[in-house]
């Protein structure tokens, strides 16, 4: 019980967080022709908003499946590697039918707290995974609501939350790493050219967003590669 309530208190931080960003995301699929349950259930069966946002701009051109399935393997391939790496920290009875359950609610946020834990068990991780769960949910359900009721104009506003979640999760680290800086930098300028240059833009949006993430990233690894740590001895 003890650890179900220290994960219950971690993840308050990242339900109040989620609470903002899923609001935007409730108003951008309104904004975007969908109803509200159809947001909310979109969010209960999902947890990531990058993949989220780019899914729903393909969902409104139906039978787009293998753009669908590519855009979403880009963007969500990093929940397999984060899960992969806290296999190493999970406790014994952290086993079968578990693992599938709570790979689910694997999302850049849950990992960092998770990882910083020395061990992970079943109920620190279960009660981790409460609050965010429910703030994505809620958020996505008011956001949606409120979609129907506000005027344009604030809507439009409010669609940018989403985006200044992206913003502030790569600003602070590419001040800091100008290998980051460059990689995020040439991403947007992929997606600059995919939006506005005359042949480029009439590919769509979620095959523009697999082809920008690959190539920043091989750009990464071949300009700046990392160095594999000497673990001899």
């Amino acid at each position: 019980m003890n650890d179900f309530l220290k994960g219950l208190k971690s993840g308050i931080p990242i339900g109040l967080g989620y609470l903002s960003v899923s609001f935007a995301f409730g108003i951008m699929a309104i904004s975007l022709g969908f109803e509200w349950w159809q947001a909310v259930l979109i969010s209960m069966t999902n947890l990531t908003s990058a993949g989220q946002l780019a899914g729903i701009g393909i969902m409104i051109n139906p039978a787009q499946y293998l753009e669908m399935f590519l855009s979403q393997l880009t963007i969500n391939v990093r929940y397999s590697f984060m899960s992969l790496s806290l296999s190493q920290k999970v406790t014994p009875q952290f086993t079968g039918i578990k693992r599938w359950i709570f790979g689910f609610f694997m999302t850049d946020e849950i990992f960092a707290v998770a990882s910083n834990e020395n061990k992970v068990s079943v109920t620190f991780f279960s009660g981790l995974t409460v609050f965010p769960y429910i703030g994505w949910v809620l958020g996505t359900l008011l956001g949606s609501v409120l979609g129907n009721v506000l005027p344009a104009i604030i809507m439009n506003a409010l669609c940018l939350a989403i985006y200044g979640m992206f913003v502030a999760i790569v600003a602070p680290k590419a001040k800091e790493s100008l290998a980051l800086l460059l990689v995020a930098g040439l991403s947007v300028a992929l997606s600059c050219a995919f939006y506005y240059l005359p042949v480029l833009s009439e590919i769509s949006s979620g095959l523009a967003i697999c082809i920008c993430a690959i190539l920043a990233a091989v750009f990464g690894a071949v300009v700046f590669p990392v160095k594999e740590e000497n673990t001899n001895g």
